[in-house]
Order: structure tokens, then sequence, then C-alpha cells
């Protein structure tokens, strides 16, 4: 049996993912991550597509054996959308397919009255530099207000969410640090 758990735990915790966050979005179960992980099953071809996709990656990448070219410079029609726009939030993933990276760069952009939903406590940090406007970020219920060019920097080890009660759109960098 090819060991491939080990390359797919990897893959998963640079995502951020739990096992059960990751068999959710593949249409698994957490028991079989688990025992792939672990090399104990093997996937089928297509399912293992499946979750090397929302991990980021594809098979040529996944077996690859050559070193990849270190990426230095992301280019804007490289980025992945992440929000849809009937929830008055636009965001963009600003660096994709990097498998080690500790962080997650993103740019939002949020609509009067539109929220993020409430996350749960997890592991990591989040910062955020607000470019323009103002948003309100919410940790276990405070409330705190952040103004164009000010930043925010938290353990995300508590509920969090982020709104924009305002009148006018903010933008602003969200980066997720592992």
């Amino acid at each position: 049996m090819l060991k491939l758990g080990s390359k797919i735990r990897t893959l998963r915790v640079a995502r951020g993912y739990t096992q059960e966050e990751l068999a959710d979005r593949c249409d698994l179960s957490r028991s079989f991550i688990s025992q792939l992980e672990n090399d104990q099953v093997s996937p089928s071809i297509d399912t293992l597509e499946r979750i090397l996709r929302v991990l980021g990656s594809d098979l040529k990448t996944f077996f690859s054996n050559d070193k990849r070219q270190e990426k230095i410079v992301f280019k804007v029609k490289d980025r992945v959308p992440m929000y849809l726009d009937e929830l008055g939030i636009k965001g963009f993933i600003l660096m994709d397919n990097i498998e080690d990276k500790s962080i997650d760069p993103k740019l939002i952009e949020m609509e009067p009255g539109a929220e993020t939903e409430e996350e749960e406590p997890h592991e990591g940090d989040e910062f955020g530099f607000v470019i323009s406007g103002k948003l309100e970020l919410i940790l276990d219920g405070k409330k705190y207000k952040v103004n164009e060019g000010d930043c925010f920097y938290y353990c995300a080890d508590r509920k969090h969410k982020i709104r924009n009660p305002y009148k006018e759109k903010v933008k602003f960098i969200w980066i997720d640090i592992e």
C-alpha cells in the first residue's frame, strides 16, 4: 500500500482543516479520513482527486517528486473567490496552492450590514488591517471598533466574527496564522 496518509495530513493541516472539516467538504466520513491518514485504507482515484481538490492540489502535484519552484509573486488573476455576493461579502484568497505556508491571507470587502458567520474557537491567530472604511470585530461577545488604517490581532481560541454595521463598504486584509 502506497503511504499517502502523512502527505494528505500535511496538506490538511496546512489548510487549517480538522479531519471532520475535510470529511465534510469531501462528503466523506471523519473515520475514513483518519484511516486514510494512518494508511489503513487506500482511496479510489476519484476520492483522492476530490480530497486533493479541496486541499488545493491535484494528482500531478501530489505525486510529483520534483521540487516545486518557489513562488514569489502572486498575481491578481490567480486569486480564488471565497464568499457569495448575496451575503454582501466578497473575499479572495491571495496565495493559493502553497502547501507549506503558515499564513492564509485574504482580501475581504464587506457591504454595509454584512457579517461573517461566528467562528468557533480554533488553533492559530488572526490578523487584520483595514484598508478603507471601518468594521466591528466581535470576540466572545465583546465588540471592538476597527477604523481605516487600524489593525487587529487575536488568538483564535474564542468565538469570533466580523461585521460591518456602518453605512460604507469596508475593505481589509485578513490573515489566518497557524
